[in-house]
């Protein structure tokens, strides 16, 4: 793994645990195994690392769900294959889901209009997808944007939960039921 990518991933993690006022790019530099002068040769700034960290995910994100969205079938199955994907995209990206968490709650960094620019494109394309290919299926007055939030907010809380989402969710993911029972008729 690059370089670049090793500093990412460490970031992630240490903006996960501590916020982006908690975070330290010597922690980070150290994590990686390089000092703070090589890291800011990749990011000369915190908030651009951070940026980068969100903006990476959320065009990976945005792959993986467009991918969902092409699979051939029915609007449900196309469902399905959606909220599956976004949940695994979260399961395999866990820092994600605390780093969003903090900036909805905290909204002191640099995240808000990062989150903005890179969160809401998401959320609109997975409004156009669900408004477009739903047709008879989509459940009538469902306000779509609202219910594609909540699922996603559901993964994310889950994720984020750490040792407490067995306790609390229970054995297995229930997104897909979820969003079956929110979005089809």
């Amino acid at each position: 793994m690059q370089t670049r990518e090793r500093i990412l991933d460490a970031a992630a993690l240490e903006f996960a645990e501590l916020g982006y006022a908690g975070a330290n790019l010597e922690s980070i530099a150290a994590a990686v195994g390089i000092r703070r002068p090589s890291l800011l040769h990749h990011f000369p700034t915190k908030k651009g690392l951070y940026a980068a960290v969100v903006r990476g995910t959320f065009l990976a994100l945005a792959d993986t769900l467009t991918g969902a969205m092409s699979d051939s079938g029915d609007f449900a199955s196309r469902l399905d294959a959606l909220v599956e994907s976004f949940s695994s995209f979260i399961d395999s990206h866990p820092a994600i889901a605390s780093i969003l968490l903090r900036e909805f709650l905290d909204g002191a960094g640099p995240g808000r209009p990062i989150l903005e620019k890179e969160v809401v494109p998401v959320i609109d394309l997975v409004e156009q997808f669900v408004k477009a290919s739903g047709g008879r299926r989509l459940r009538k007055g469902l306000p779509v944007r609202a219910a594609i939030l909540q699922i996603a907010s559901d993964i994310l809380v889950r994720a984020a939960a750490g040792d407490l989402r067995e306790p609390l969710w229970g054995k297995g993911d229930h997104a897909r039921s979820l969003a079956a029972a929110l979005f089809l008729s």
